[in-house]
């Protein structure tokens, strides 16, 4: 672990330069540790990583550095991280890029599907908007990379991939992923504590469901 300096206020925690699981873990107990202290303002985390915002009235920076260095991480598994499972509606209407990918990976939709909602993900990180959680990671067969000329608009709540990724727009916003299908779960719930469904370090299931069940549901084509 290293920490540095970011801003007057703020540090960065590096806990290693490549994405694992076990990095994850470490994020999210580092992560819940840090939410106890007095005088943090802000707790960014990534993958490998946690910018911390905090008080400059409380804490100077050799301060909050040695405070941090005393916070111990132990290793953990998978059993001590929820299960996520959310509902998605595969449908081609709101699977704006389905087809192509059908096309380019020489894959039914069908198969799509059925390869995307069989897998488990794990949040590594939560970012670029609020609610936005990065989720890997994605089977090969359907690996695909950004779109070369990004939307200026992507439905709110789309099912999307990227490379070995995968992700839920918690807004209408522009984008270069590719969109497979569409939630009716809100990834930005202010009425949460943590704002999102998920945390990082929480294993997501997607589960196929009808159109029928999709509009029931609340869902918008």
């Amino acid at each position: 672990m290293e920490i540095k300096l970011a801003s007057v206020d703020s540090v960065i925690v590096y806990f290693d330069n490549k994405i694992s699981l076990d990095v994850s873990f470490n994020v999210k107990q580092y992560l819940e540790e840090v939410k106890k202290l007095e005088g943090i303002i802000d707790i960014v985390p990534s993958y490998t990583s946690i910018l911390i915002t905090y008080d400059i009235f409380i804490y100077s920076y050799d301060q909050i550095v040695s405070v941090l260095e005393k916070i111990k991480v132990n290793k953990i598994s998978s059993s001590d991280n929820k299960i996520v499972e959310i509902p998605v509606y595969y449908g081609e209407e709101v699977g704006l890029d389905l087809k192509r990918i059908s096309e380019e990976k020489n894959l039914s939709i069908k198969e799509i599907i059925d390869i995307h909602s069989s897998g488990s993900y794990r949040v590594y990180a939560i970012g670029f908007a609020p609610g936005f959680a990065y989720m890997g990671e994605v089977d090969k067969r359907i690996n695909i990379n950004r779109l070369e000329n990004p939307r200026k608009s992507i439905p709110k709540n789309s099912l999307a991939i990227a490379n070995e990724q995968t992700a839920i727009y918690p807004q209408s916003s522009p984008g270069g992923w590719n969109i497979i299908g569409k939630t009716t779960i809100e990834m930005f719930d202010k009425s949460l504590s943590s704002l999102c469904p998920v945390n990082v370090g929480d294993e997501v299931k997607f589960y196929s469901i009808s159109k029928e069940e999709f509009l029931k549901q609340g869902g918008v084509l």
